[in-house]
């Protein structure tokens, strides 16, 4: 494991590296960095969810990795549901304190960067919960031990890079 959590570790440093780049943004419409932690977290949050259900469903042979298997569906659409209810419900929370401190942004704006970033993190989450749990079935690694960490990383990193592509494309044009 540990070759893993160096690959991961470095991988995490880039998305650091990245929220450090945009700083004028953030300087700029302070209510962004409010949304980062939550929308980072909130990502990793569903990977996880459906790695672990995957890796159980793995571990009682009920799961085939086929493309027509409708449970393995009906995950994914429930991670896409969950996503777009806690991402509005992020939106909608942020705006509220931007009418506390007086922000510029409105509740479109925030909704649209929230959603669209939240839903595209979700997609992130569910392709990268498969491969990680596929290949490490396939590897003959036990899946709870590896998804969960590469799931988070991954969604971070390519979270944070989607996150912030959304808002400059919401903001700056």
């Amino acid at each position: 494991m540990f070759p893993l959590l160096v690959v991961l570790s470095a991988i995490v440093l880039w998305a650091g590296i990245t929220l450090e780049d945009a700083g004028d943004l953030l300087d700029r419409y302070g209510l962004l960095a409010v949304m980062v932690p939550a929308m980072i977290g909130m990502g990793g949050n569903l990977g996880s969810i459906l790695s672990a259900r995957l890796s159980t469903r793995l571990h009682l042979g009920t799961t085939t990795f086929d493309p027509t298997d409708r449970l393995l569906w009906a995950n994914v659409a429930a991670i896409f549901a969950l996503a777009a209810t806690i991402f509005t419900a992020l939106a909608v929370a942020v705006w509220l304190v931007g009418m506390l401190v007086g922000s510029s942004l409105t509740l479109g704006q925030l909704l649209g960067i929230s959603l669209a970033s939240g839903l595209s993190i979700a997609a992130i989450a569910v392709v990268a919960s498969v491969v990680a749990t596929y290949g490490s079935y396939r590897l003959g690694i036990d899946p709870d031990d590896t998804t969960i960490p590469i799931v988070t990383n991954v969604v971070d990193v390519f979270g944070m890079l989607v996150f912030l592509a959304v808002s400059r494309w919401v903001l700056v044009g």
